[in-house]
C-alpha cells in the first residue's frame, strides 16, 4: 500500500478500503457484530450514539463520547474484519470521537473482556493471521521498515521533537503533568540513562542496533565512544549522516544499512531502543544471539523495548492487527517474560535491571498527536492526503490507549554477559 502521494483521479493510495462488506454472510456477521458491541459497551464508561436524529440509539454508561455515522458500514466491517474492520471504520469516517485518546483507553482497559471467555476460544478460527509476506525475514524485512520508516524524513519532523527522538521520552515527576516544552529534555534523559546503564564512556566500542535519526549514536560518540549504528531505513541512514557530521562526529560514527542478522565484529556495548518491536517473535532467538555473539565479555545491552503481558503475547502472536496492516508489517511485542526466557536459554546474557515507563510513552503519544494535529497542514503539503491523516491520528491515539490503560508497557532493559 502505497500512502504517501495524494489521492488522484488515477491512483488510490488506499486499494480496498472503500469496499464494504455485503452479502448474506456480511448481514449475518454485523448482526453479531452489532450484538456483541452493544453488550460490550453498554459495561463500560463510554457514550456511543449509533446513527443520528430519532432513530438513534445510545450506549454505554457515560464517558468518552463516540458517534457512530454509518452503523451499517461500522457492524459490516468490525463484523468481517474485527478490530482492523473497526479501524478501518475509523478511517473511513463511519465513527468518530472528539476524545479519541480517551475513548479507546476504556476500550483498551477492558480488552480482555470485550469479548465473552467462550467466544474467545473460537479467536484462531476467525481472525486474520499475518500475510507470510510480512514475515520480518532478511528477506522482507528492509521492505516491512521502508513501509513506516521511508514514508517521509520530513513528515516525522513535523510531530517528533528537535532530537528526532521516535520512542518513548523518560520525564522527571509525573507525566501526566509533562507538557510540550519538556520533551527534548525527556528525551535526552531517556538516552543518558541507557548510555549510563551500558557503561558508555571514553573508548567503549557501541553497536547500535537501529539507529532512528541518530540522536543516541551523536550523544555517545561526545562521550567518545566509537559507534557503528544500523538501520534498514534509506532515509533514516541519509539523514542520520547528515546530523552526525553537523555534530562534528563522522570520524566516530558508522551508519550502516545492515541487517542485525549480518552483524559482524565485537562491542563492548550494544544499544537498541524499540527496534525489537520490528523483529518478529519467530527471530527473538536470532535477535539475542546475534547480540550475544557481538558483545564482549563483560560487555552490556541495553534494550528500551515496548512490551506487553505475556498471556496476550501468547494468545495474539499469530493475529494480524490494524497497527500491522497499516503502520508497522511484521512487528509484534514481546513480554519481559519472554526476553529473559529467550535469553537464558539461548545466550549467556542475562538479565540485570528493567524500568517500566507505560505512563511515559502515554505523554510522549499525547504530545506528538497535538503536534502532528496542530500541523496538519503541514502534513498535506508533503503530499500526503486527509485519509493519512485520519489514520496516523489513529495510530498515535491508539497506541497512546494502550500505554495509558495500561495494556501495554514500555521497558528499559540491561543485559549482562559474564567476564571471561
Amino acid at each position: 500500500m502505497t500512502l504517501a502521494p495524494a489521492r488522484t483521479a488515477t491512483t488510490d493510495p488506499w486499494p480496498g478500503l472503500h469496499d464494504v462488506p455485503v452479502g448474506p454472510r456480511a448481514a449475518v456477521a454485523a448482526r453479531i457484530a452489532r450484538r456483541l458491541f452493544s453488550a460490550a459497551v453498554n459495561r463500560l464508561d463510554v457514550t456511543v450514539h449509533l446513527g443520528s436524529g430519532v432513530d438513534a440509539q445510545q450506549l454505554g454508561r457515560g464517558g468518552p463520547v463516540a458517534v457512530v455515522h454509518r452503523p451499517d458500514e461500522f457492524f459490516a466491517r468490525l463484523g468481517r474484519d474485527q478490530l482492523i474492520g473497526f479501524g478501518e471504520a475509523y478511517l473511513t469516517g463511519a465513527w468518530d470521537a472528539e476524545d479519541l485518546g480517551g475513548f479507546l483507553t476504556v476500550l483498551a482497559a477492558e480488552i480482555t473482556d470485550l469479548v465473552p471467555k467462550r467466544l474467545q476460544k473460537l479467536r484462531s478460527f476467525i481472525v486474520a493471521r499475518p500475510p507470510r509476506k510480512e514475515l520480518s525475514s532478511k528477506q522482507n524485512s528492509q521492505r516491512n521498515i521502508a513501509h513506516h520508516y521511508d514514508l517521509s524524513n520530513d513528515l516525522f519532523e513535523q510531530f517528533l521533537d528537535p532530537t528526532l527522538s521516535y520512542s518513548s521520552a523518560l520525564f522527571e515527576g509525573d507525566p501526566a503533568t509533562a507538557v510540550r516544552a519538556d520533551l527534548e529534555t525527556a528525551q535526552g534523559r531517556k538516552i543518558e540513562r541507557l548510555l549510563d546503564l551500558a557503561h558508555v564512556g571514553e573508548g567503549t566500542r557501541v553497536l547500535e542496533i537501529g539507529s532512528g535519526w541518530g540522536e543516541l549514536a551523536i550523544r555517545a560518540a561526545r562521550r567518545g565512544a566509537r559507534v557503528r549504528t544500523i538501520t534498514l531505513s534509506v532515509e533514516q541512514q541519509t539523514l542520520a549522516r547528515e546530523r552526525i557530521a553537523t555534530a562534528g562526529f563522522t570520524d566516530l560514527v558508522d551508519v550502516d544499512l545492515c541487517d542485525y542478522r549480518e552483524v559482524t565484529g565485537q562491542y563492548d556495548a550494544v544499544l537498541s531502543i524499540e527496534m525489537i518491536e520490528a523483529v518478529g517473535w519467530q527471530f527473538w532467538q536470532t535477535y539475542f544471539e546475534t547480540i550475544d555473539a557481538v558483545l564482549a565479555p563483560g560487555g552490556r545491552a541495553g534494550i528500551q523495548a515496548i512490551t506487553m503481558p505475556h498471556d496476550r503475547m501468547l494468545a495474539t502472536r499469530n493475529t494480524w492487527t490494524w497497527i500491522n496492516k497499516y503502520i508497522f508489517p511484521g512487528g509484534f511485542l514481546p513480554s519481559v517474560h519472554v526476553i529473559d526466557q529467550v535469553t537464558r536459554k539461548h545466550t549467556s546474557l542475562r538479565l540485570e535491571q528493567q524500568l517500566s515507563m507505560g505512563q511515559h510513552y502515554a505523554a510522549t503519544l499525547r504530545m506528538w498527536d497535538e503536534t502532528f494535529l496542530a500541523g496538519s497542514q503541514d502534513v498535506l503539503d508533503l503530499g500526503f492526503d486527509p485519509m493519512f491523516l485520519r489514520m496516523w491520528h489513529f495510530y498515535l491515539e491508539y497506541s497512546r490507549a494502550g500505554f495509558a490503560s495500561g495494556y501495554i508497557d514500555v521497558n528499559q532493559i540491561v543485559l549482562t554477559k559474564a567476564a571471561s
